[in-house]
């Protein structure tokens, strides 16, 4: 990629910042360079699985992995790069602690012609004891989310994950 036609990382953020679920999950965004990133998940008890264990429910951390996987790849790709989730694998090793913030970081690792690869992991404390890691591929090109699409009123127009906080 060109300086010329590498992404805005302010106009990704900003598009992240929009997504309705994102801020009402109460995800933030850490940090984000081009094809890396890690935004956070604060324990809340609207987010409770399991009113008995008090752990954040699944969806909760496949919506924070799935945002941020989907930030990096746009950070990593040209500028208005429309893009899509193909596939998302999460594999669950245990389950958060109760009451402790979700971090999630994730790396946008290849890059081809029309499809974008990702890895990513969630943890609390230490990232070496994961909760959860991903892998996930996603399209480029062709109808799918771009940040220039987030900032379009028109009916249809791509809203995307993500922000800061979202």
């Amino acid at each position: 990629m060109t300086p010329a036609n590498l992404p805005d990382l302010a106009r990704v953020v900003a598009a992240f910042a929009s997504i309705p679920h994102c801020r009402l999950l109460g995800m933030r965004l850490e940090e984000v360079r081009r094809g890396s990133g890690m935004m956070s998940l604060d324990w809340s008890e609207r987010l409770v699985g399991n009113p008995v264990t008090r752990v954040i429910h699944s969806g909760a951390v496949t919506a924070l992995l799935d945002t941020l996987c989907g930030l990096v790849v746009m950070a990593s790709v040209p500028e208005g790069t429309p893009l899509a989730t193909l596939d998302l694998r999460i594999d669950y090793l245990r389950p958060a602690t109760p009451e402790k913030r979700i971090r999630a970081t994730a790396e946008c690792y290849k890059v081809t012609h029309s499809v974008a690869f990702v890895h990513g992991r969630a943890f609390n404390d230490d990232a070496a004891d994961a909760i959860a890691h991903c892998t996930g591929t996603f399209m480029l090109g062709g109808v799918g989310f771009s940040a220039a699409a987030a900032g379009n009123d028109e009916p249809g127009a791509g809203r995307s994950e993500g922000g800061q906080p979202c």
